[in-house]
Order: structure tokens, then sequence, then C-alpha cells
């Protein structure tokens, strides 16, 4: 293996050298050896798959065609060009359509790009990011290109991506306008990451200047949760302030000019739908915003633009008068980084007091089995719920799935946003009875009943006889159904069971439950599944206690019968036969 690689590695240095030579020998001038130096640069660290068995005309052609977009830029802004590279035109061609960046060396670039492109439900098969570095002139103008970091010069991102072919010029300059908007987010982010934590610090200094009335320990444990979100525990991207004013149904919820930060630079930039008329808002949403908890951990609506494609954190420290009335937060903007999920909730002030709470509040020993087992839930908990759900939702949720005590049985578990703007549901099922046409059957029933917008999930199958499938049903604010949770949790389970499960049931029915275990035990899969699609769980009972008798007498039976809905004139026959098929 190793012998193969240094030949690769050999192979791909020659390539490069060869595609390099071919500007010296194609290009006049100083520009000759200029290009051969960034031919090298752009090709140093690409993987050799992607090398070898390439067209060297091909690979000449990218390097030239993204020097060529190098030549000028203007400062702190990205140039890129969207491309379907043809021969005649461009002196090289590929099946795929290219996308060329180039852009001031920063954090989160690649990841912010090719996951926009994956959103765009585009397909990712080559990225070449070079950093260089680059020295230019008052107009733009390239003057040199030289290693990352050299004195003098200023870190350029270069990027080449190929994606999967696009003909319509308007996809072409929407896939364009798209990417302008993600290095934008990405520059501002990135800009005004200090200030940010900056400001995260200036509203720990608030606190601890000017205590809110609350419950000291409250106090305290929010000081420590910000402190653990500054340090290195959280990606910002955005930050902004709001104040509350008005009253009833006129109270609104505005943005103080000139507070925003990162994304939220631009005042009309929201993360939340609808959520500046509090006076319109349902009450139990109204009450959230407006409740006098200190600090709080919610979802943003909005998928965040930069580093992952996912829905943005947000966390708000709330502003009180002298009286301890609520007046507004300053709302921050982010990721939580991979450290926070992977770190014990025990160790994370907020979520380690919620664990705490629930533990003592059930009042198992901590060495007992249950105990221990409570702490396992609490430790696997999905993280964005456990920051986000309450003291009296943790705690009956966590004890329901307690209960469960390994029972391959379905149970369903629900959690409504404060917002109103999803449903979080836990749907537990046997694992040998988990595939994907139960869970989309389990989807579908879910978004029915909660009259859903879309539904995500994720799911959790380990050594537990139990697999977990967490959902996320978005709802339509002050419009979520009543839901009879049990009603459909009866549901789900007639829906997760197998022929084999209801066989079970029907024996048991039939033959008491020692005998009808007995005989489960013995044809629970013995039936082909043409008989299965073709028969019920009580039609296989009574072909069972046929099979039974027939090979207890060792003889040939019969059973002629008219099938159900079938027509008056027909009949089909079975035939009972103890030892060898018989032929027909």
């Amino acid at each position: 293996m190793g012998e193969k690689m240094g030949l690769n590695q050999s192979l791909t240095k020659e390539t490069i050298d060869t595609v390099a030579g071919m500007a010296t020998d194609r290009i006049k001038g100083a520009q000759a050896k200029a290009v051969a130096d960034f031919t090298r640069r752009f090709y140093a660290h690409v993987p050799p798959g992607d090398i070898l068995g390439e067209d060297k005309e091909n690979l000449f052609g990218a390097a030239v065609s993204t020097w060529g977009l190098l030549q000028d830029r203007s400062t702190e802004e990205p140039k890129i060009k969207v491309y379907n590279p043809v021969f005649e035109s461009h002196g090289w061609q590929t099946s795929h359509t290219v996308v060329a960046i180039i852009n001031d060396d920063m954090p989160f670039l690649v990841d912010s790009v090719t996951q926009e492109l994956n959103a765009a439900g585009l397909t990712v098969h080559l990225v070449i990011h070079p950093i260089m570095g680059v020295e230019r002139n008052d107009k733009g103008e390239l003057k040199k290109v030289g290693d990352r970091g050299a004195r003098g010069m200023t870190d350029e991102s270069v990027m080449h991506i190929e994606i999967n072919e696009q003909s319509d010029p308007k996809k072409l300059k929407n896939i364009e306008e798209r990417l302008h908007r993600v290095l934008s987010d990405v520059r501002s982010a990135v800009e005004d990451w200090r200030i940010m934590r900056k400001s995260m610090v200036d509203a720990i200094d608030a606190i601890e200047k000017s205590p809110p009335k609350r419950p000291e320990d409250e106090v305290e444990e929010a000081k420590e949760f910000l402190r653990w979100v500054e340090d290195n525990h959280f990606t910002f991207l955005g930050c902004r302030d709001f104040v509350f004013k008005g009253k009833g149904d006129g109270l609104q919820r505005e943005v103080v000019s000139g507070t925003g930060l990162g994304i939220l630079r631009e005042d009309d930039r929201a993360v939340f739908d609808n959520l500046r008329d509090l006076g319109n808002l349902p009450e139990s949403v109204r009450d959230f915003l407006l409740a006098p908890t200190l600090v709080t951990v919610l979802k943003a609506n909005a998928k965040s633009t930069v580093h992952r494609g996912v829905e943005m954190d947000t966390i708000a420290v709330k502003t009180f008068d002298k009286k301890g009335k609520v007046t507004g937060e300053r709302r921050f903007v982010g990721l939580f980084t991979s450290v926070a999920y992977n770190q014990s909730p025990k160790e994370i002030p907020l979520l380690r007091g919620k664990v705490k709470r629930t533990v003592e509040r059930s009042g198992f020993p901590s060495s007992s089995h249950d105990g221990k087992a409570l702490v396992n839930i609490l430790e696997t908990f999905p993280r964005d719920e456990l920051f986000q759900i309450s003291d009296d939702e943790l705690f009956h949720i966590a004890l329901g799935i307690l209960h469960l005590q390994e029972r391959q049985r379905v149970a369903l578990f629900t959690r409504r946003d404060a917002f109103e703007r999803f449903v979080s549901a836990f749907v537990y099922v046997p694992t040998e009875a988990y595939n994907t046409t139960l869970r989309t059957r389990i989807q579908s029933m879910l978004m029915k009943a909660y009259e859903g917008k879309d539904i995500s999930y994720a799911a959790q199958i380990g050594d537990s006889v139990l697999a977990r499938l967490h959902f996320t049903i978005r709802t339509q604010r002050g419009a979520i159904p009543d839901v009879d949770i049990r009603d459909l949790e009866h549901q789900l389970a007639e829906e997760s069971k197998t022929w084999s499960d209801r066989l079970r049931g029907a024996l048991v029915e039939a033959k008491g439950e020692e005998m009808g275990l007995s005989l489960h035990r013995q044809y629970g899969n013995a039936f082909q599944t043409a008989y299965m699609e073709g028969f019920g769980a009580r039609a296989a009972v009574r072909d069972i206690e046929q099979i039974e008798a027939t090979r207890n007498e060792g003889s040939l039976s019969l059973n002629l019968y008219r099938p159900m809905g079938g027509q008056p004139d027909e009949l089909r026959f079975k035939l009972f036969h103890s030892g060898e098929p018989v032929p027909l």
C-alpha cells in the first residue's frame, strides 16, 4: 500500500511538472514563469486521484483560466465566475460546470460554499483550494503571487469547484448570486467576530454590575453559561439588541438600530418569523418572550449560510428595569461548536442544573440501576433539545423513556416549541422492526396529526432493543392541532407491527399466552413473503391449526373455502401434507 501511494505521489508530481512546463512552452516572456509557478501552487495539494488520468490539456486549461480570474480584483470583494468550459472558447473542457472564486482568505470559505451548492441540489465533484500570497497595486491588479503567509503579501483563497453540469444561463447566474450572498455573510461574521465576543463579555459585565431581581443561583448560573459560551464553545455569526415597547395589543419587539453585528448588520435581516409585533402573537409565545428568565437558548428559523447549513442557535440575554420587568434582550446568533455537543451536559452551565434537578426530582439513588439509567438518558438526550426544553418537560419525557425499561413496545413523547414553530416528537420502536418504510409511514402520520408543513428526522440505533427516532414537525403558529398523544401513540404502534407481531397477537388471543407464544416461536418466521402478502394473521392461525393436526396425524388434509370479498363463483383450495411437498 505504501509503495502504491509513493508511486502515485511521484506520478502526480511528474504530471504537475509536465502541465507547468506547458506554460513555459506556450506563453511568452516573464508571464511564462509566473503561470508555471502558479500552476504548481494550484495543484500542489490536490489528491492524486483527481489528477492522474485527467487530460493534461484540461489540467493546464483549468489552471490558466483561474490565473486569468486572479489578475484583478476589487479590495474586499469576492470574484466569482460560474461557467461551462468548452475547448473552442476556453482552451479546455470538462463535463461539469465550473465554479471559480477568488477571495480574501478567511475561515469557513470552503464549507460555506460547498454546503450552499449542496443546498441548491448540486453535486460537488471536485474542490481545488490553494491559499496563496498575493500582491496587488492600488487598482487591485495582480503584481506577484507567492507562498501563503509571504511577507508583504495578502493571503487569498483560490477556489476551483466542479459541479454537475448546468446549461441554463439563468441557473448559472443564480448560483453566482447565491454564492455572493454566502461570501458576504462569511465576511460579515469573520470581520465582526471579535466585536461580538466583546459584546458577550459586556453583557456578562452588565449582569455583574447590576444584577436583575432574580434568584441568586439563577443569575450565577446564567453568567457561568455565558462565560462558557464565550470560551470557544460558540461560533458567533450575528448579534443584535432589541427593546420591548408598548402595551397589550400594541406591544412591539423593536430592533435597536445600529447594534447589529455579523450577519445581522442590516436591521431588516431576521432569523425568526414574525416576532416583532408581539401584540398579535399567541399568548403563550408572548408570555415566553416576556418571562423574566435571564438567559434562553432557542433554534432560529433561518439556516446558517456560514460553516454549517443547519438552523442557527440563538442565545438571548434579557434586560430588566429596576422593578425586574423585562425591557428587551441582546440576542446572539451562531452555532454551538462540536466540543459543546460532545461535552457531558453535567459539565455545561444551564444544562448541568437541568440534569441535577431532574435526577433529584426522580428520587432515585445515584448508585441504583434506575438512577444510572436516568443519567444515561439525560447524557444521550439530543443536545439541541436539552438546551431548549423546560424542567417539567424534561422530567416527564426522561421518566417516560426510563419506564420503557428495554420493553419492545412503541412509545411517543412530544414537546412544543415555545414559539409554536415546530413540535419535537420522540418515537421509540423495536430495533428489529425499524426500517426506512416504517420511518416514512411514521413521518406521514405525524405530519397528518399536526398538520405539519415540513418534517425532518434523526435516528439513533445502538445496542438497545429500541431505536429512537427524533422528528421535528414544522407547524403553523397559533394553529397547532390539539393531538391526543396516547391515541396517536396507539396508531403508531399498530403501524409499527410486523406481520409476525400480528401473528403473535392472534395466536395468544386464540390459544392463550403459553400455547400462543410456543406456536409463535415455531411459526413466527415460517411463512414466505408471498403468503404474508396474501393472508392475514387470523387466517394463519387457522392454517397453523391445520398444519399441527396434519403433522400429528401424519396425513394429508384439504381446505376448500371462499375468499373474503371474492366473486360468488370463486373457490380456493389449500393442501396440507406432512413431510415432502406434494406435486400439483
